[in-house]
């Protein structure tokens, strides 16, 4: 358990320096326009980290678990036993979750994604129409369905946890885009869900 408990800590501490990284104005104000982007884009190079102890926070060794329907029927993929019902639920969600996040970095540009900088216009077209980070919404879903392919126990447990620091991400950069799109933003956060997403009144363009 170690060595998870090794990630999860430097998995919250990449997150801290993401809460930093989108306070755009707040660094500007501190340290000047130029380099107060600079220093964003420092927090946002070492928060990147977050998606290696992510990582770490599947493969870290840890108790497995097998839904007791079909537990008999194992498939070997890598030199990894998965139980059948296992693939079954979490191909679905892997898939799903990599589209809405490779859809997201589409629509936002590699370098946005990668520095957190500030936006030039807020995106309301396309997969930003159906929510509005689907970005994390492709890690919740992502992080479910590898830990149900890996059948790890304490991955699954900690997408609880998982679930709450994507919200307090989520409301940060809203917080932060208010103050630099204010009206504009907050009659976007009227027209679309901030995670689930809405099919009926948005149409993907």
């Amino acid at each position: 358990m170690s060595w998870f408990l090794i990630c999860a800590l430097f998995f919250f501490l990449a997150i801290f320096l993401h809460f930093k990284s989108v306070e755009h104005i707040t660094l500007q104000e501190k340290y000047g326009k130029e380099k107060g982007i600079k220093v964003g884009r420092i927090y946002a190079m070492f928060s990147s980290s977050e998606f290696i102890f992510w990582m770490g926070l599947w493969l870290s060794p840890q108790p497995i678990f097998i839904i007791p329907i079909f537990s008999n029927s194992i498939i070997s993929i890598a030199g990894l036993s998965i139980p059948i019902l296992h693939l079954i639920l979490s191909l679905p969600l892997i898939l799903v979750g990599a589209w809405f996040g490779i859809e997201g970095v589409k629509a936002t540009g590699m370098e946005l994604a990668e520095t957190h900088c500030s936006p030039k216009k807020i995106l309301n077209t396309g997969i930003y129409s159906t929510a509005r980070h689907p970005q994390y919404l492709g890690w919740i879903l992502a992080h479910i369905g590898i830990s149900f392919l890996l059948s790890v126990w304490y991955s699954a447990l900690f997408t609880p946890v998982l679930v709450a620091l994507v919200y307090l991400i989520s409301k940060k950069e809203e917080d932060e885009l208010i103050k630099e799109f204010g009206k504009e933003y907050e009659d976007y956060q009227k027209q679309v869900p901030m995670l689930i997403p809405r099919w009926k009144s948005h149409r993907l363009k």
